[in-house]
């Protein structure tokens, strides 16, 4: 699909209210999709609404729903889904968790990305279509702050690859593949982890950031995604099989 093919499309984005969510939203909708904003949040869905007028319509409902899912895959049919809905975890190191806390990102994040991926395998979508599940960093390098949060992570990777699997199997055309992005200060949940891990190492925020790098933005997130959306990334267009990318500041790169 090129950036051209974008347009008369429609893309449905979950966790579209805040942070990477609604920086993708308007990134697809900057390349001519129809975006469907999923998300709990009315009030933010309709803040972006008015930015984006007639190429946006706001959800609000709960993402993990399974029978939200499967309501709003028949009533759209998405040529572009991504799923970014997650929870914030409990900053803490693992012996100060309780398995509520410990395991809040398998029952948000992971459930979320399950319900939807098992949708547009039964639908199914059409074909041409791409599901792309938003990961993290973590997955790869773990979080040992944040509860099972790396854990839930790996899992969703696991859950795109498995569906990719399954949709060349049937032959259905459908794309899958996860992202995982660098930690960043720029959306909520980043930046309370970076504040704990600042602290963790006994640094002010501003040091922890710098020995970090270049931050990763959430303009580069949007571009990231609309570009694997369009099948202009290497390894992400029809007929390859890249089943996960990293994302830092330097752009996209086969995850490890």
């Amino acid at each position: 699909m090129s950036t051209q093919e974008l347009s008369g499309t429609t893309a449905l984005v979950t966790g579209a209210s805040r942070g990477f969510g609604r920086a993708i939203a308007i990134a697809l909708s900057s390349r001519g999709a129809h975006v469907v904003g999923v998300a709990r949040d009315r009030a933010r869905l309709e803040e972006l609404r008015a930015q984006l007028g007639g190429t946006y319509t706001p959800v609000a409902a709960d993402a993990t729903d399974p029978v939200v899912a499967g309501q709003l895959l028949d009533k759209y049919r998405p040529r572009t889904l991504v799923l970014n809905a997650g929870a914030a975890p409990l900053m803490r190191p693992v012996h100060r968790q309780t398995w509520q806390t410990f395991s809040r990102n398998w029952d948000v994040d992971v459930q979320h990305v399950f319900n939807w991926t098992r949708e547009a395998l039964l639908l199914p979508l059409a074909p041409g279509s791409v599901v792309i599940a938003i990961s993290s960093g973590a997955a790869v390098n773990g979080s040992p702050l944040s509860g099972g949060y790396a854990g839930a992570n790996a899992t969703i990777r696991f859950i795109a690859s498995y569906a990719a699997k399954e949709a060349d199997q049937d032959a259905l055309g459908i794309r899958f593949t996860s992202v995982l992005p660098q930690l960043t200060g720029e959306t909520g949940l980043g930046a309370v982890a970076v504040a704990a891990y600042a602290a963790r190492q006994g640094v002010d925020i501003p040091a922890f950031l710098e020995g970090r790098g270049p931050a990763l933005t959430l303009e580069q997130v949007g571009t990231a995604i609309s570009d694997i959306a369009t099948g202009s990334v290497p390894g992400s267009g029809s007929g390859e099989d890249q089943d996960a990318f990293l994302l830092t500041a330097a752009g996209l790169s086969p995850a490890p």
